[in-house]
């Protein structure tokens, strides 16, 4: 804590036990400081309780108009739900699948991979249902009705909406090939009109490995850049600005797939302004549904790979339940759910379900949302969602080889910037909270977070994680 890096920044640690909530360790821990994704924790315990780790979306596909001979001679309609999967995580367990350096973060942090998932699945199941419900072609429009909440944005990650394709991203991935030549590219999920220009360039071992991505208002994805022919292949991710207009266009390839004939252009902007009430939507017949992951599950996402647009869709889903589209209204709710949890929300003051900069929470308020999570009948579940040091999620890599590796259940916490001046990272934040199994057994809430640490480079941000590995070790090896 006192190292270089540090030596300008502040720490808070708070230490408590799970069982009783008694306070062992206090430093700062009524001080507010910016826990960046452990911002999460709140979001999703704000679900949790409002919902339950069980509950379940199910979006709906409906259809105005008649079905004669086959035909839907009306409009096909996928009711978006705020599914934040939409059945392209889903493994054959049962459970969310994840890579544990998650695409989400490829632009800006490196050595990120693809999960083993299928970003399309769902809309699959949908499009055979509807098939299956004897809809062999549309002669009306396909639609996604995104009216559940207002779309917004969230900084650079791209839009919340309450249509979620591959996290509404389109994955790039660039593998090296013989040097002097284009590398390879491929894009997924491959949903029209996005086609790839390919601008790379494969050099030789060792050499400069930078690849970047571009779209053009056309849908074409301009990859530019050199691979190192040693390199591992490259993920980059380009930020859909409308997914409404994917999802329509992926849904209507999955219907042409599944042997639905749509009379409507594939590719075009989402004709939600024709779509009749909510009210009356509702009361239109379903032909096909899709059930979520349990809530569960998609924290489990959340908390696991600190998945940004996730988190403030469940701030959004809270607003929903007030009857608001209103995604702020969300945090009202939040509020009732920390105090029912016997949380004070006045330790707290956010402005997103992310972590995004700007909000703030004492390490105090942080622990004691550990211990009330420990005194519930679901706690192991919520405790299995956190990152595992040393195991899984952005903690996979920290401590891997300490005695205290399995023992900590935490979510991480980062934020960082450009120090232009010196030409260094500044890290705003690096925070971690969640348990400690100590080597006694005692289970142990923590809270560690320091602000304003300076490092050389974009590496600071895993070696400052490691740190507070190392904190979190000591910890175990004492109680």
């Amino acid at each position: 804590m006192n190292s270089t890096p540090y030596e300008r920044g502040q720490w808070a640690v708070s230490v408590a036990d799970a069982q009783t909530g008694e306070q062992l360790v206090g430093y700062n821990t009524d001080v507010l400081l910016e826990p960046a994704s452990v911002t999460k924790t709140y979001s999703s315990a704000g679900v949790w309780t409002q919902f339950g780790p069980d509950w379940r979306t199910v979006t709906p596909v409906v259809r105005t108009g008649r079905v004669v001979d086959g035909d839907l001679r009306g409009d096909l309609v996928l009711v978006a739900k705020g599914d934040i999967t939409m059945g392209g995580q889903t493994g054959s367990d049962g459970r969310v699948v994840f890579a544990n350096w998650d695409h989400n973060d490829a632009n800006s942090i490196p050595g990120m991979q693809l999960a083993d998932n299928r970003p399309l699945a769902g809309l699959r199941d949908l499009a055979r249902q509807v098939r299956a419900a004897g809809i062999r072609s549309v002669t009306g429009q396909v639609v996604i009705d995104d009216r559940l909440f207002r779309t917004e944005a969230l900084g650079i990650d791209g839009p919340v909406s309450p249509i979620v394709i591959n996290n509404n991203l389109i994955d790039v991935l660039t593998t090296p090939t013989t040097v002097g030549r284009t590398a390879k590219v491929v894009i997924r999920p491959v949903v029209a009109p996005w086609t790839v220009d390919n601008r790379t360039r494969t050099v030789k071992a060792g050499g400069a490995t930078q690849v970047d991505v571009a779209a053009t208002p056309a849908g074409v994805l301009r990859v530019t850049g050199t691979v190192a022919a040693d390199a591992d292949p490259v993920l980059r991710v380009y930020h859909l600005r409308e997914p409404a207009r994917f999802a329509r266009s992926a849904l209507i390839q999955e219907l042409e797939r599944a042997g639905v004939r749509v009379r409507a252009a594939t590719v075009g902007p989402n004709p939600a302004a024709s779509l009749p009430s909510s009210a009356a939507v509702r009361k239109l017949p379903v032909v096909a549904r899709l059930r979520s992951l349990p809530l569960s599950e998609q924290a489990r996402y959340v908390l696991k790979v600190s998945y940004n647009r996730g988190a403030q869709t469940f701030v959004c889903l809270l607003a929903v339940a007030a009857g608001s589209r209103d995604c702020d209204a969300g945090f009202p709710v939040l509020a009732m759910r920390l105090a029912d949890l016997g949380v004070d929300p006045a330790q707290a003051t956010l402005v997103d379900g992310s972590g995004l900069p700007g909000n703030y929470v004492t390490a105090r308020s942080a622990t004691e949302l550990m211990v009330a999570f420990a005194a519930r009948p679901d706690w192991a579940v919520w405790r299995d969602a956190l990152p595992v040091m040393g195991r899984d999620g952005s903690l996979v890599n920290v401590q891997a080889d300490s005695p205290a590796a399995g023992h900590v259940f935490a979510k991480t916490g980062t934020l960082g910037a450009a120090d232009l001046l010196n030409s260094r990272l500044r890290l705003e934040t690096k925070a971690l909270s969640g348990y400690v199994q100590a080597k006694s057994g005692r289970w142990l809430a923590v809270a560690i977070i320091v602000n304003q640490s300076v490092f050389d480079d974009i590496q600071g941000v895993f070696a400052a994680n490691e740190d507070l590995g190392k904190i979190a070790s000591s910890i175990w090896a004492d109680y």
